[in-house]
């Protein structure tokens, strides 16, 4: 059993004025630094493994809660299947626009389904394809063994519309005593709002259809179970962990 906790990355301009995210790698605004510089992670996750999308938004956000951690700072895990849901033609654009244009396609999140694809982008569906393929790699990277090639590259889209690409990092080695079934330290994830519904879905049972179960709220962590058969499994409150 692994226990493992999702927090939504701090704010951007683009949240701020409604764009639609994406891949697209908008940084962190200077007033969420700031922000999160002074946040404190709940005590029993305070020694967690962090993880993180590779996106600069989710790193960074990541970084800045690492040196309120024991110790020496921890070192952040990047993995692409941990990046935004990929929204495609939509990127850049203002969600209410969209829903104002009966012609765009767009829904609102209650009639999602999970098979709801921007143009050109990902459904709900595909995320939870590579989701669940970074959970079941996790008890590997608990060993220290990673699942990714060194080096391996993941594309992101530039503000402009650019490709560029970011590394995945090797995951930091957390050796268990020899026959220890239950993995002790806890793995905090840094990941988008996307990714996030995708895990409270597969938790919660939801379908993307009707109001979700969980709100995701900002500098909050959502715990969960993952059990050896992938299962996840809700186990903290569903308000989440507030930050302090």
């Amino acid at each position: 059993m692994i226990r493992l906790a999702f927090l939504r990355h701090g704010i951007t301009a683009w949240n701020r004025e409604g764009r639609i995210q994406g891949r697209t790698d908008i940084p962190l605004a200077p007033e969420s630094r700031e922000q999160l510089a002074t946040l404190t992670l709940p005590p029993d996750w305070r020694d967690a493994t962090l993880h993180a999308s590779p996106l600069s938004r989710a790193v960074e956000t990541a970084a800045l809660l690492g040196p309120n951690l024991p110790g020496k700072s921890r070192p952040v895990h990047t993995d692409p299947r941990l990046i935004e849901m990929d929204w495609g033609a939509w990127e850049g654009l203002h969600g209410r626009d969209l829903r104002a244009d009966p012609a765009s396609g767009y829904r609102d999140l209650e009639h999602w389904g999970w098979d709801f694809r921007p143009p050109n982008g990902e459904s709900p569906a595909d995320v939870r394809e590579r989701l669940m393929g970074w959970l079941m790699d996790l008890p590997l990277q608990s060993l220290g063994q990673s699942p990714l090639p060194p080096g391996e590259r993941v594309r992101v889209r530039g503000t402009h519309g650019e490709d560029l690409f970011g590394v995945a990092e090797p995951p930091h080695p957390n050796l268990l005593p020899g026959g220890e079934k239950e993995i002790q330290r806890p793995h905090l994830v840094v990941t988008h709002i996307g990714v996030m519904r995708v895990a409270l879905a597969l938790a919660w049972g939801w379908d993307f259809r009707g109001p979700p179960p969980v709100p995701v709220k900002r500098n909050r962590l959502y715990v969960l179970t993952l059990a050896a058969d992938g299962t996840l499994r809700p186990t903290g409150p569903k308000e989440g962990l507030r930050l302090s």
